[in-house]
């Protein structure tokens, strides 16, 4: 061993290391045991603590009430449209119900194009159908709002459903359960009314339907509730699309597919008496069918005060007496319903039905009396409607009719007074001619006077 002191300490300093790689090694010869038994510590514990603390699994719940069982209906038979009626769930059980239903694997091709093939009126009254439907069904959302509307073109096209948008929306109206949209008859119609701009934008998702337009996501849709409810039409039915809290079906099987989708609007817009305070469309033609109904009644009643029949001996001219309730401006389109399609046609009316004739021709007072009145007649160009104006205030002159004026006659027995004198009075002259007098006859017996 070097005895210098950088020798010593060398020596010393190599001497320290090896003491210090001895620790180290016993240090990490007492904690491996320590470590492996912490580690077969947690491979005990983890799994004992999934076993005693499982993750939360929803169950759907039980229904008080059973589905039928799903029937697929074949293509010889029309499926069925069932009311609208709820299994008893609540809401949460509902939604979870209904998450557990299985979208379909089947194709969803998009619904073709639907184009409105009839007239002005019948349009504007399937407008204002389609727009409430989408309304009252969806809220003011243009998507939800577009859903519903493709709904009702599918059912309009397919068998089982009516042939007209207003037949569609409002079919079971009249029953309190068992309607197709709930909104047509559960009083929503009465309890809300749309503000002007939500009324103006269902009336134009309406108007692009029937135009053309067409909500590719449901698909052949003809059917949709909300997640928070379960209708028991819902087991025969496929599951195709969601949009917001609304969920979308079809018929499995044929009655699914597009080839069953092939009817077509058969025309006749229905009145629907309930949108009359949204839709003047409805206000109109529910006037009308007032007046129709009324005057059906009224000939029922008393054959001769209102009937709304041709007057006997000419099948061209009716008396009617006009419903107090129907609005002045109504009584040309009641007329021409009269009148058909007949090219002559005169249709005289009484607000007052003690007023209404029994027969031509009408008297003087009959004529004064008259409330309104249609004259037609095609071959000469004339289809003109007049107003009793002292009755019935117009805002144009040349509707109102000619007032007749009233003569009492005198008898002839009752000699009139003689007028009295004026002084100033110029005597008649006698054997003056004035212009357009006529000659007066020569005398036989006269002789022509003396020339000067």
């Amino acid at each position: 061993m070097p005895t210098n002191d950088d020798g010593v300490l060398a020596a010393a300093g190599t001497s320290k290391g090896a003491s210090s790689s001895g620790d180290g090694a016993r240090a990490r010869r007492v904690a491996l045991p320590a470590i492996l038994a912490a580690t077969s510590a947690l491979a005990l514990a983890i799994p004992a603590w999934v076993v005693t603390h499982p993750p939360a699994i929803r169950v759907a719940p039980r229904l008080h009430v059973k589905l039928p069982p799903r029937r697929i209906v074949p293509p010889a038979e029309l499926p069925p449209v069932e009311p609208v009626r709820l299994i008893d769930l609540s809401p949460d059980d509902a939604r979870a119900f209904n998450a557990d239903v299985p979208f379909s694997t089947a194709p969803n091709p998009p619904a073709r194009p639907f184009h409105f093939a009839g007239g002005p009126d019948d349009l504007a009254r399937a407008t204002d159908c389609l727009a409430a439907g989408v309304l009252y069904e969806a809220g003011d959302d243009a998507q939800g709002e577009r859903a519903v509307a493709q709904v009702v073109l599918n059912r309009l096209r397919h068998p089982a459903f009516p042939k007209t948008v207003c037949g569609v929306v409002f079919e079971g109206q009249d029953r309190s359960t068992g309607c197709q949209f709930t909104f047509s008859c559960d009083g929503a119609l009465t309890r809300w009314k749309p503000g002007e701009a939500a009324w103006k934008r269902a009336r134009g998702v309406a108007a692009m339907a029937l135009s053309g337009s067409v909500y590719k996501p449901v698909g052949y849709a003809t059917h949709y509730h909300t997640d928070w409810v379960v209708p028991y039409w819902q087991a025969s039915l496929d599951k195709i699309a969601a949009v917001h809290s609304h969920l979308f079906f079809r018929w499995s099987g044929w009655w699914g597919t597009p080839p069953a989708f092939n009817r077509r609007w058969t025309g006749g817009e229905p009145v629907i008496a309930q949108l009359a305070p949204v839709s003047d469309a409805h206000k109109t033609g529910a006037a009308l069918a007032e007046a129709k109904a009324a005057l059906a009644e009224a000939a029922v009643a008393s054959p001769s005060g209102g009937a709304l029949v041709p007057v006997t001996g000419t099948g061209d001219s009716f008396l009617v007496a006009l419903p107090r309730t129907m609005l002045a401006e109504d009584f040309p389109q009641v007329a021409a319903k009269a009148c058909g399609d007949r090219p002559v046609c005169k249709f005289s009316g009484w607000a007052d039905a003690a007023n209404v004739p029994a027969a031509l021709p009408l008297g003087t007072a009959q004529v004064a009396s008259m409330s309104f009145s249609y004259l037609r007649d095609r071959a000469a160009g004339i289809e003109k409607s007049l107003w009793n104006c002292q009755q019935f205030a117009r805002a144009e002159k040349s509707q109102c009719m000619k007032q007749q004026v009233l003569m009492t006659a005198v008898p002839a027995s009752v000699a009139s007074p003689p007028a009295p004198a004026d002084d100033h009075a110029v005597a008649e002259l006698s054997g003056v001619r004035r212009k357009g007098d006529p000659a007066p006859a020569a005398s036989p017996t006269a002789r022509p006077p003396a020339k000067p």
